[in-house]
């Protein structure tokens, strides 16, 4: 009986460690589209913070410029320093493609470029990611360091391959505005999104990153399409 037990234990366990290194292997792609000058950002962005140590998710942070001229009363305005007119645009898209609408809010997570809910609405996100799981496709992307190179690889994947450089962590103190006092904490800030080819060309090559900043790999057909398969270049997942 003893030893029936240790075996059913063990085959516990084995599918566990499966299961986790398949999750590993394919991870789901949340990208939080947020600003410092919002106030309801920052439990988002500490939530995108904690998903990014996690080796099933990686984790993204857009920051929008539709906050950067509004007033807060006497705090006046705030000029998030790593907002974009591409991360707003990258909204949009996703926005008119899920919900059927250009109208965006913040702070907002896309999960695999198909579902959106609440930035902050842990439950929300939760739920959308394990279903991206259940119906992950079977594609992935290998990234391995190469001297001072990356190598990308990804058979079977039919789209564009697409690098997206982020800054792994940064702190703001802010000014003014509707946060105006508090010092924000920031993971994965994207900073640019460039195409490298189409995955059926082969693998592909491109420098590392710099020191304090990552990288990730997507592939995704269009900037409204599911993203097909995601993974961090070496050295930019977030240690947990």
């Amino acid at each position: 009986m003893k030893q029936t037990s240790i075996a059913l234990a063990a085959a516990l366990a084995a599918t566990i460690s499966l299961s986790a290194k398949a999750d590993s292997d394919r991870p789901v792609a949340v990208e939080l589209f947020t600003s410092q000058g919002c106030y309801s950002c920052p439990p988002a962005e500490a939530y995108l913070g904690k998903l990014a140590k996690r080796p099933d998710v990686v984790a993204l942070e857009w920051h929008v410029d539709y906050w950067d001229d509004l007033v807060y009363g006497g705090a006046g305005k705030w000029k998030d320093p790593f907002s974009s007119a591409e991360a707003t645009s990258r909204q949009r898209d996703y926005n008119q493609s899920i919900r059927g609408q250009r109208r965006v809010y913040t702070p907002q997570m896309i999960v695999a470029g198909v579902s959106e809910a609440v930035g902050s609405n842990r439950a929300d996100v939760e739920r959308a990611i394990r279903q991206m799981r259940k119906a992950a496709p079977k594609e992935t992307v290998d990234v391995r360091r190469d001297g001072n190179d990356l190598v990308i690889s990804a058979p079977g994947v039919k789209a564009p391959l697409w690098r997206v450089d982020f800054i792994k962590e940064h702190l703001t103190v802010v000014r003014s505005g509707e946060n105006k006092g508090k010092s924000l904490a920031s993971d994965n800030i994207v900073r640019s999104k460039t195409r490298l080819g189409d995955a059926g060309a082969g693998p592909l090559r491109t420098a590392a990153p710099a020191d304090g900043m990552g990288c990730a790999i997507i592939a995704q057909k269009s900037p409204d399409a599911p993203i097909l398969a995601a993974k961090y270049c070496p050295g930019s997942a977030a240690s947990s």
